[in-house]
């Protein structure tokens, strides 16, 4: 509810504001130690990355509670923001996006430790495990970049906001596709803040959307097996939907002014 997020909010900022925070039954503040400030902005970017891996994943309702909070933080103390992009980045390379080719000498298991899997005792981590996790990341990001914390002062842009959800696309459609993870993702993004980015972009937006039906499905569908049509169907019907609704809905989950008055 909108009251609790509050409490999560401020309790946040008082801590990164050096005001003492009481947690498990003591008092806490960042300016007890030279580092603290730097450790807590490190420990609680990896933390926001955490939810978008675990909770978002399972709940995508989530991403936009979680990503709203992130949001203010990151607006009144950068720091927090430039650490979770950090964190982000090096668990979801496709978040950049970049698909990272393997070096010579790199082994097999430090190349699929790069491309975001995890491996515990060389062994990796099964595809669709992966593919959720990669995703819950992806739409926190896109949940990230269209929300503002609503009681900021709203006087400076957003922190991270649309342009870079833009370019984020862009600079997808300019990557060789590759199956499941390619049509996954640019699904999660249009879904979460394909609404955002057509009230921003209008036109040029739609001219995407008919570049990502004509030219960009058929060069995944080049690179696609039978076994793993799965993720591109449900790109090829989201995509073919909205343009014949010249509409994009808006996400599941979003908040609403009500949101607020619970």
């Amino acid at each position: 509810v909108g009251s609790k997020l509050r409490e999560v909010f401020d309790k946040i900022n008082n801590l990164l504001s050096g005001k003492p925070v009481q947690t498990e039954g003591q008092a806490v503040s960042v300016t007890q130690h030279p580092q603290g400030l730097e450790f807590v902005c490190y420990k609680l970017a990896e933390k926001f990355v955490k939810h978008g891996e675990g909770e978002v994943s399972f709940h995508h309702d989530s991403a936009f509670p979680i990503a709203v909070v992130l949001s203010g933080i990151w607006e009144l103390h950068p720091r927090v923001g430039d650490n979770f992009l950090a964190h982000l980045h090096k668990k979801c390379p496709y978040s950049v996006p970049f698909y990272p080719a393997r070096k010579g000498g790199t082994s097999m298991e430090e190349y699929q430790r790069t491309l975001g899997y995890e491996v515990h005792d060389s062994k990796v981590e099964e595809q669709d495990h992966f593919l959720k996790r990669m995703s819950g990341m992806i739409r926190l990001y896109a949940a990230i970049i269209q929300l503002r914390w609503p009681y900021g002062n709203k006087q400076g842009a957003h922190p991270h906001g649309l342009s870079y959800g833009w370019r984020w696309l862009a600079q997808m459609l300019n990557l060789e596709p590759l199956a499941d993870v390619t049509p996954m993702l640019l699904l999660d993004f249009l879904e979460v803040c394909g609404n955002a980015l057509m009230k921003q972009y209008g036109i040029q937006f739609w001219k995407t959307m008919f570049f990502i039906q004509k030219s960009y499905i058929p060069r995944i569908e080049a690179v696609t097996s039978s076994g793993q049509m799965g993720c591109l169907s449900r790109l090829k019907n989201f995509v073919q939907k909205c343009l014949q609704a010249e509409e994009i809905p808006l996400p599941k989950g979003i908040l609403t002014p009500s949101f607020w008055r619970t």
